[in-house]
């Protein structure tokens, strides 16, 4: 079964989907208000859920079966997601993003798996690919949601570019007027937010 990509606005406010909090920045505007990036896809029917821990001792069984199906047929591209899904949640950001990219090259329509190798390559420290994957993510699927939030995270926190965290924002706002970040804030008022501080600077 090919992943879906999850259209619903709570794809922000369900818990199995943050991955990651930027803990130690403070800003200013949002009140020192931390955002983090979300994981998009669903878990395959019948597979590894990615975000729900296994049980003791099934990582390493499942990785080695998910690896020896993926090594006897490359042309599996849920077999691919699902190793990514794995070592996703394991924190192995090479191997994510080395099995994500295995199932784009045979499926590049896929919006969810190209915001999930995004938010691998953001955590492995590459906010530039990140924000290139996520781009790519809504190139295919015009109304993916997960995608131009969490590229309005990492401009801002990442490369402080607010003026593309804006693009990205409102982008998102026009696809879902009513898209909300965890604690609840919309992403509209975030948005406001961002141009008062902006025009507040001095030369701004």
């Amino acid at each position: 079964m090919k992943s879906q990509s999850n259209p619903n606005n709570d794809y922000i406010k369900k818990s199995s989907a943050l991955i990651a909090v930027f803990g130690a920045l403070v800003i200013g505007f949002i009140g020192g208000v931390a955002l983090g990036v979300y994981k998009s896809m669903p878990a395959p029917e019948g597979g590894f859920q990615a975000g729900v821990e296994p049980r003791a001792g099934n990582r390493s069984a499942m990785a080695e079966a998910l690896e020896k199906e993926t090594a006897a047929n490359p042309n599996n591209v849920d077999g691919w997601i699902q190793l990514g899904n794995l070592y996703f949640d394991a924190d192995n950001y090479d191997g994510a993003i080395g099995a994500y990219e295995k199932a784009l090259a045979l499926e590049p329509g896929n919006a969810d798996v190209w915001t999930d190798l995004g938010v691998m390559y953001r955590r492995k420290g590459q906010p530039q690919k990140a924000v290139e994957a996520f781009g790519q993510a809504a190139k295919v699927d015009p109304k993916h949601q997960s995608s131009r939030f969490n590229k309005g995270v990492v401009l801002l926190h990442d490369l402080k570019d607010v003026p593309g965290a804006v693009a990205a924002w409102e982008e998102l706002i026009r696809i879902n007027p009513v898209a909300a970040t965890p604690n609840g804030q919309s992403v509209d008022q975030l948005v406001q937010q961002l141009k008062a501080t902006a025009a507040a600077k001095p030369g701004g």
